[in-house]
């Protein structure tokens, strides 16, 4: 599962500006058919060739010592997409840049946006999309529903320099999973070794991710959803994501200036949060929009409906009630959602973490594009 998951989930939501450098503008909603917006000025030093992500751009480094076993810059000797070694060092350093940032939510966006292009009637790789990597090109960065996301990119291509032995497709879902879990959310059952695409031309076309305010909010989450093999329960636990963040009227058009929640920032006051600690993964969001009782809280027709849909509606009353379901069946929604269309190698994948709940499997394009999605 920033503009709204964003995968991700399906609303506008923000994160704050970065408190260590305030010249980092505040973030937009998780996923959005906003517009790329015209007023976003970039720094002098920023450039964004047509092929990659260019360093040039970065002004948020992190400064730490350099980690036991650590190969900064060195090429990963190992013949997988990313080194194991290097993909849990990274992972240390994500968690630095969650605690001095507060960036949790747009790099959950991040990651879901990514994965979030996955056509399951499409067996080629990469044209079926998902979580490839691309989302650093420009091509793709550009796209409405990616407003914002530069600062993302901006945020985490300094982990990606040291690293070079990790793929962008893995930086990604590593940055989107560790901030769930940094947040006081499930841990996920992730595994790694996603390939990158390696040029523009191979970006997904645009209109691939979902919009917060659709005219038909259920059929629209279900189009789009469905179409990445998903399904209502996962659709309703992964909009739980929406329990961080907020979303800034003058940039997702969505949300209030600011609230009594959200004058004190962290980062850039302003902007209206879907729960009250909007930087606390738990089950406020559900508990909120079904009590709708604070007019503070953002509530999206993507979000309402959620307890309208009969469908929907049966797992949003039960993670209102019990967390424990909904940390369980987010856990695995996410880490398929992290998976979709993904190129593994090894074919397999790997784990980093000594998790016992993560069973390496083989990617089969069929196992995705077969069948009617249908409620579980």
């Amino acid at each position: 599962m920033a503009d709204r998951l964003s995968l991700y989930t399906t609303s506008c939501r923000l994160i704050p500006s970065s408190p260590r450098n305030p010249s980092i503008p505040p973030l937009l909603p998780l996923f959005s058919s906003s517009p790329f917006p015209k007023s976003l000025v970039f720094p002098s030093n920023f450039s964004l060739k047509s092929s990659s992500l260019s360093p040039s751009f970065l002004s948020h480094p992190i400064i730490r010592p350099k980690r036991r076993n650590e190969r900064v810059g060195a090429i990963s000797t190992t013949c997988f997409a990313s080194d194991p070694t290097q993909l849990k060092n990274a992972k240390e350093d994500v968690k630095d840049l969650l605690r001095t940032t507060s960036c949790h939510p747009i790099l959950i966006r991040l990651g879901w946006h990514d994965a979030g292009t996955y056509d399951k009637n499409i067996e080629e790789w990469p044209k079926r999309g998902g979580a490839d990597g691309s989302l650093r090109f420009e091509a793709e960065l550009k796209h409405a529903a990616n407003a914002g996301l530069v600062n993302a990119l901006k945020l985490i291509q300094p982990i990606k320099d040291r690293y070079s032995g990790v793929s962008y497709a893995d930086l990604f879902q590593l940055a989107s999973a560790t901030a769930v879990e940094e947040a006081g959310g499930p841990k996920i059952p992730m595994k790694y070794g996603r390939v990158d695409v390696s040029a523009p031309e191979q970006c997904p076309e645009e209109g691939r991710l979902p919009d917060a305010g659709p005219p038909s909010p259920a059929g629209h989450l279900r189009d789009v959803f469905y179409r990445m093999g998903l399904n209502d329960k996962e659709i309703v636990a992964l909009s739980g994501a929406h329990t961080l963040g907020r979303s800034r009227p003058e940039r997702s058009g969505w949300g209030k200036p600011v609230t009594k929640y959200t004058k004190d920032g962290p980062g850039a006051p302003g902007g209206q949060s879907w729960t009250v600690q909007w930087l606390k993964f738990d089950n406020s969001y559900f508990k909120d929009i079904k009590e709708r009782k604070d007019e503070d809280l953002l509530v999206l027709p993507t979000d309402a409906v959620l307890f309208e849909d009969p469908s929907f509606k049966v797992y949003a009353e039960k993670y209102a009630e019990d967390q424990d379901a909904f940390f369980a069946d987010y856990a695995e929604a996410h880490a398929r959602l992290s998976n979709l269309g993904a190129k593994f190698d090894p074919p397999e994948g790997f784990a980093i973490d000594d998790n016992p709940n993560v069973t390496p499997e083989k990617f089969v394009a069929s196992k995705y594009s077969s069948g009617e999605s249908k409620a579980a």
